[in-house]
Formats: C-alpha cells, sequence, structure tokens
C-alpha cells in the first residue's frame, strides 16, 4: 500500500461516514457513530453552559479529520513533489484544522444561551391573567397568563366561590391540582 492509496482510503472512510451521518440525521435514523456525547453536571471541554458537555474527540471531528486528512494527503502526494514526511504534516494540519472547524460548529449549534430557571421563574402564585372563560359560581373557568415569557393557561376557581366575568384581570393566589385559585386585580390590591 502506497501513501497515495493510504490517504485515499482515508478521504473513502471519512467522507463516506459523514455522507452516511448526514443521510441518518435528515431521516432521523440512529446510528451509533451518529451525534455527540450528551450529558455531565459540569460544561469542561466545550465551554457550555447548562449542563451539556461535547467532547473534543468525537464522531462528526474524527470524521471531518479523516476526510480532511486523506483528502489533502492524496492531492498532496499525487500532484505534488514535496517529501512524504511534509505531505504527512499538511494533511495531518488540514485534517485538524477540519475537526476543529465541525467541533466549533457542534459546540455552537448545542450551547445555550438561556440563563438556568430559578424557582421564581415557574411559581404560578402572584401571576397576574385574564379570564379567558367566565367563571360560574362556585364553577370552574379560564385563565390565561405570562409565566417565563411564555402564554399559559389553565383551569380557574374564584378563591372565594363568586363569579368572575370573561375580560377581568386577577391574580393567581394558589395552584393545586391543575386549577388556579384566582382573586380579582382590584381585589388584591386593596
Amino acid at each position: 500500500m502506497t501513501w497515495s492509496d493510504f490517504y485515499l482510503l482515508c478521504f473513502l472512510v471519512g467522507f463516506s461516514l459523514s455522507v452516511l451521518s448526514f443521510l441518518a440525521g435528515a431521516v432521523h435514523l440512529h446510528l451509533p457513530f451518529h451525534g455527540a456525547h450528551h450529558g455531565g453536571a459540569s460544561a469542561s471541554h466545550g465551554g457550555l453552559k447548562g449542563g451539556t458537555h461535547i467532547s473534543w474527540f468525537n464522531a462528526s471531528s474524527a470524521m471531518a479529520f479523516l476526510a480532511w486528512f486523506g483528502g489533502t494527503g492524496y492531492l498532496l502526494t499525487r500532484h505534488s513533489h514535496l517529501l512524504a514526511v511534509i505531505s504527512l504534516l499538511l494533511a495531518t494540519a488540514a485534517g485538524l484544522a477540519a475537526g476543529w472547524v465541525v467541533f466549533r460548529f457542534m459546540v455552537k449549534l448545542v450551547s445555550s444561551t438561556d440563563a438556568p430557571m430559578k424557582s421564581e421563574d415557574y411559581r404560578m402564585e402572584g401571576s397576574l391573567g385574564t379570564i379567558s372563560m367566565p367563571i360560574r359560581e362556585n364553577g370552574t373557568g379560564e385563565i390565561i397568563f405570562s409565566m417565563a415569557g411564555v402564554r399559559r393557561c389553565a383551569g380557574a376557581r374564584s378563591d372565594e366561590g363568586k363569579a368572575i366575568e370573561k375580560g377581568a384581570e386577577v391574580v393567581i393566589e394558589r395552584y393545586e391540582k391543575g386549577i388556579a385559585y384566582v382573586k380579582r386585580w382590584e381585589e388584591f390590591s386593596n
């Protein structure tokens, strides 16, 4: 086996596995070498927040390295008059650069810019909302409110059992078993 055959083999393996991985992702097929390693309690290698970890040695980066290492090495051995050692060094540099680019892309793709949620972010008590379906006396209606920047709705009952008309502004006093117990805003502020 010559150096050009070795480089060609590396290129074919890296490129074909990259294409196979891409196609598997497009049709949501799970292959053993497809995707990155997720998990861990702290972000160490990728500088990620939120507990996600991507190893610098992952399948996607390895496939990019193989494809670029093989392609560059093959072209250098076939079409230049460089020494084998210089071709090997240039091919290795090209492979490492391609692997690094793929790794940084994956880190950007997976990283989250969201701050971790605090308990106050998902507490319903104290939220201001609007009645979207009227609450009959001792009955149940519906409330629309905003929590963590997202519009939500829930079943609602008047805290005192009074009827509340549609469109009234209310404050959620407590939330039990999927029902928000509300009080009119005017009554709450007094």
